[in-house]
C-alpha cells in the first residue's frame, strides 16, 4: 500500500513499495494519477524503500509525469538507490526527471519550508491494495 504525505496544500509525497513491477505498477499509477487529478499540484515521489524498478515501473513514472503535466502539476522524483540513479542517467531519462537525493529537496520551496505540523496526516492512497513484496 502506498502511504501519502501532504505538505501544504497543493503537495503530497508518495512513498512507493519495495517493489514496483508489472504486479503493482498500473495500481500505483493510478493512485498517483487519482492524487493529481484531486489537486495536488506537485507530486514527489519517495523511491526511499524500493529495492526493485522494472520497465513497467519506469514506464508508470513517465505516464505519471504526463498527467501532471497535462493537470498544470509537477512530478518530482526523490531518494533513488545508487544502483536506480545509474539506471535512471544510462536510459538518459536524467535529462528529463532530475532527481533529487532526498525528498526534502525535492520538495518545492513553499512546502519545504514549512514547519512539520503544517503538513498533513499521513495517510493511505484511495481505494487500491498494493501489496508489499519485503
Amino acid at each position: 500500500m502506498l502511504t501519502v504525505r501532504t505538505h501544504g496544500r497543493n503537495t503530497a509525497v508518495v512513498r512507493l513499495p519495495g517493489q514496483v513491477d508489472f504486479d503493482n505498477a498500473s495500481a500505483v499509477g493510478a493512485q498517483c494519477e487519482d492524487l493529481v487529478r484531486s489537486g495536488f499540484t506537485t507530486l514527489v515521489v519517495d523511491a526511499s524503500e524500493m529495492e526493485y524498478l522494472d520497465s513497467s515501473g519506469i514506464t508508470m513514472l513517465i505516464t505519471l509525469s504526463r498527467t501532471a503535466e497535462a493537470c498544470s502539476g509537477t512530478l518530482r522524483l526523490a531518494a533513488f538507490n545508487d544502483h536506480y540513479q545509474q539506471i535512471w542517467h544510462m536510459l538518459g531519462l536524467d535529462a528529463l526527471f532530475p532527481l533529487s537525493p532526498t525528498v526534502p529537496d525535492a520538495l518545492p520551496a513553499s512546502a519545504a519550508g514549512e514547519p512539520a505540523a503544517a503538513s498533513g496526516p499521513s495517510r493511505a492512497a484511495p481505494e487500491a491494495h498494493i501489496p508489499s513484496w519485503s
